[in-house]
């Protein structure tokens, strides 16, 4: 690095001068970048423990935490459908420090269904890095009768509104997810909003109700342990990790509703601790052991390790869903306060 001097200086002052002189003449955000992270950062999840959101966070967050030479924590910020989560990482300090590890269903779905969500999903972020897909499983209890798709698709046009579907709540995922289905194969399952997935899912678990959208990670277990059948995914193909189970476009053409997992940053971090954060999730998506752990829960990762998902296109990606979403979420009528 060059420095004026003013006066001559042996060599052995002149590379004193030099070194003194770097220090004082370093910006902030290259001090910062050199010891960055400091601290532990800590990795928002807007959803409860044990979901899909959650078993992503916790083996993303040892990985980068890794790359990047620190330690990170997961921290569980859930309520409103991941809008206190969110809107707690939009108003952190922009210091690099708090991060989001968030889904499509909040960050691309909830600007369309509250009517104040407290946050803007494209100005109030910096995209770091997308991690993957993971289909939603249109799930059935044993005791359904419709044993596949197609029979499924013929009892509810003989039964209109008789038959019941589960969600986590009015305007979430797999409550959209049946809406789709409803207008796109001209049925007419009729909607049952928990408050939460977990209820919904314990619900369809014991009987009460037959249908729900489950995400992969979350049900995996249960679909292998003939708890639940699995009847299709929403994914446009199938799933390797469910690769006996049709996608449901095989059966209703175009149909797809994969929910996205990523990693942001609030907006107005420095661009320097943005461009770590990126490197750090560049190797960890590249990282073998963290892409065989997310794909064995059924995670389609983003990308591939010599071509990973730019933060660009995963900011165009965001704002290509916000559109998609806010048509379907007009097309159900449901609204929050």
């Amino acid at each position: 690095m060059s420095h004026p001097f003013l006066f001559a200086l042996t060599r052995r002052s002149l590379c004193a001068g030099a070194a003194l002189g770097w220090a004082l003449s370093a910006t902030p955000s290259a001090l910062a970048q050199a010891a960055y992270p400091g601290h532990p950062i800590v990795m928002v999840v807007p959803q409860a423990a044990g979901g899909t959101n959650d078993i992503v966070g916790r083996v993303v967050a040892q990985k980068l935490a890794e790359k990047l030479g620190g330690s990170a924590v997961v921290e569980n910020k859930p309520g409103a459908g991941g809008n206190i989560g969110t809107q707690a990482v939009a108003r952190a300090p922009k210091d690099g420090y708090t991060l989001l590890m968030t889904i499509s269903s909040s960050q691309a779905i909830n600007p369309a269904l509250y009517k104040a969500p407290g946050f803007d999903p494209v100005a109030d972020f910096q995209p770091i890095s997308l991690i993957g897909a993971v289909p939603n499983v249109l799930l059935a209890h044993p005791s359904f009768p419709a044993k596949t798709v197609p029979e499924l698709l013929a009892l509810a046009k003989s039964q209109p509104g008789k038959l019941q579907y589960a969600s986590a709540g009015n305007g979430t995922l797999n409550h959209l997810l049946g809406e789709m289905l409803n207008q796109m194969a001209g049925i007419e399952l009729q909607h049952v909003p928990y408050k939460g997935v977990a209820p919904a899912l314990n619900d369809v678990l014991g009987g009460q109700l037959p249908l729900l959208f489950g995400s992969l990670p979350s049900t995996l277990s249960h679909i292998k342990a003939g708890r639940l059948r699995a009847l299709a995914v929403s994914s446009p193909q199938r799933s390797p990790v469910l690769s006996d189970v049709p996608a449901l476009a095989e059966f209703v053409p175009g149909y797809s509703g994969t929910l996205w997992i990523g990693l942001f940053a609030p907006a107005g971090v420095s661009k320097d601790i943005v461009a770590r954060l990126q490197d750090g999730m560049r190797q960890a998506m590249a990282d073998k052991d963290m892409r065989d752990k997310l794909e064995a829960q059924g995670v389609e990762l983003a990308g591939t390790p010599a071509k990973p998902v730019t933060p660009d296109e995963f900011a165009a990606l965001l704002k290509q869903d916000i559109a998609k979403w806010a048509q379907i979420v007009k097309a159900s009528g449901a609204t929050i306060n």
